[in-house]
């Protein structure tokens, strides 16, 4: 499987191949909504990437300046994507969500808050006399 292409690959594509996009279907949404921009000017998702040309992307996680230094058409591993642009983002603009990755809030709860587990519940149920804890027979 080779990973160049001829000479024309989409922007949409391009930047879904390079990883900046999880999927095709949001780079083309960034794209029309104006959030990729090539000289200042927003592009279309149709429009042919050359090699050369300087994109500025906005995703939710940063602001991304990179220059195409070749064209990439199939998802790639990281490794190999990172080789087919230069990434020329200030460094003023990346330092401010650094810090975004250790605060970042996963949804999962903390470790022994929250929902009893099955043995804090038998244990609770012995000490209220409730379900599961063995009755006194009435004889």
């Amino acid at each position: 499987m080779k990973s160049e292409t001829k000479e024309k690959v989409r922007i949409d594509k391009y930047l879904w191949s390079i990883r900046l996009f999880k999927t095709r279907s949001e780079a083309a949404a960034a794209c029309d909504s104006g959030k990729v921009r090539l000289n200042g000017s927003p592009v279309k998702a149709a429009r042919n990437v050359a090699v050369g040309d300087e994109y500025e992307v906005r995703t939710e996680a940063r602001k991304w300046l990179i220059k195409v230094t070749a064209l990439l058409a199939n998802r790639v591993a990281y490794p190999e994507a990172i080789k087919h642009y230069l990434d020329l983002t200030p460094e003023e603009q990346v330092a401010p969500n650094k810090h975004l990755g250790s605060s970042f809030h996963t949804g999962k709860r903390p470790s022994k808050i929250g929902r009893p587990t099955k043995k804090q519940r038998r244990d609770l149920g012995d000490i209220l006399g409730e379900e599961g804890a063995p009755e006194e027979a009435d004889d």
